[in-house]
């Protein structure tokens, strides 16, 4: 069984850092692209940041280029979102996502955890 679960989330205050963490089983997550994605209310889910299967290669949204860092470690099948500079525009659930392309395609999507910037 598949399971993408994330830790990390919280309450922090404006230009606080919280670093977001998905555990991941039951996949090989070497094969994976992974993501981290996130829907604040009232909102769509968007793309925050991805990562390819051997973690050379990284794309980050235009909200949050240059404030956040993503990463994976394929041999403690985790996948890690660092957050630094957040501002309230960053309060939102944020959600791990996978991914496998290979003829066809699979997606996996972690429970969430919440992130909420206030003072």
């Amino acid at each position: 069984q598949v399971q993408l679960a994330e830790s990390g989330g919280g309450l922090v205050q404006p230009g606080g850092s919280l670093t977001l963490s998905c555990a991941v089983s039951g996949l090989v997550l070497s094969a994976h692209d992974m993501s981290w994605y996130r829907q604040a209310p009232g909102k769509e889910r968007e793309l925050v940041a991805g990562i390819n299967t051997a973690g050379d290669s990284t794309n980050y949204s235009d909200a949050v280029k240059g404030r956040f860092t993503i990463s994976r470690d394929n041999a403690k099948n985790t996948v890690t979102l660092r957050m630094n500079s957040l501002n309230a525009e960053d309060t939102a659930v944020y959600y791990c996502h996978g991914r496998y392309d290979n003829c066809s395609i699979l997606e996996y999507w972690g429970r969430g955890t919440q992130v909420t910037v206030s003072s």
